[in-house]
């Protein structure tokens, strides 16, 4: 646990957002569980909760992007770095058992329609994490209009197959979904060839 009080408080509202959503938490229970007074919060974040969670989804897209990114850098090739994504989906979620998933998508779904500061943040997260997907699929060999899709695709199908797991308490969505996934990146290198 981070000694910085704001670190700790960020830390703590990603991980109760990623496993309860926006609104069932609320902001004494984020500086309970960071261990901090409850005026800290209002200190770094005086518009409250909603600043809280824009931070919260900056710096939680921010990391799992560089996370993702790791992966695919660190794999011999792009069709093992989808796979290796899929696969850390999946064993994070056994490992949390079913609690952790994306923090973005958790809160996507509830303030989509109710918030417009944070549905941007979610839509400028998602965006970023496009952009960098597509870059590599480039880098693969796939033509530009093609990877962004194949990017979208991608986040789309990992996203979906948080939900559908989480619900089934199974990684056989995120397994379906990943194999679909390194199918259709294998079907677009071979047209691209």
């Amino acid at each position: 646990m981070s000694t910085n009080t704001k670190e700790r408080i960020v830390d703590a509202g990603a991980t109760l957002f990623r496993r309860q959503g926006y609104s069932a938490t609320g902001v004494k229970q984020i500086v309970t569980e960071a261990e901090a007074p409850f005026s800290s919060l209002y200190h770094f974040f005086p518009q409250g909760k909603d600043e809280l969670a824009a931070e919260i989804i900056r710096s939680s897209g921010q990391m799992f992007q560089q996370l993702v990114e790791f992966v695919f850098d660190s794999s011999p090739d792009i069709l093992t770095g989808v796979q290796n994504c899929f696969a850390g989906a999946a064993e994070t979620l056994r490992q949390t058992d079913y609690a952790d998933a994306c923090p973005i998508a958790t809160v996507a779904l509830e303030v989509a329609s109710t918030n417009e500061p944070l549905r941007k943040a979610t839509a400028d997260v998602f965006e970023s994490w496009i952009k960098s997907a597509t870059e590599r699929f480039v880098s693969a060999g796939v033509p530009e209009s093609t990877a962004r899709e194949l990017a979208i695709g991608l986040i789309g199908a990992l996203e979906g197959a948080f939900l559908l797991s989480r619900a089934a308490r199974s990684t056989e969505p995120m397994d379906v979904a990943g194999a679909a996934a390194v199918a259709t990146v294998q079907a677009a290198l071979t047209r691209s060839a």
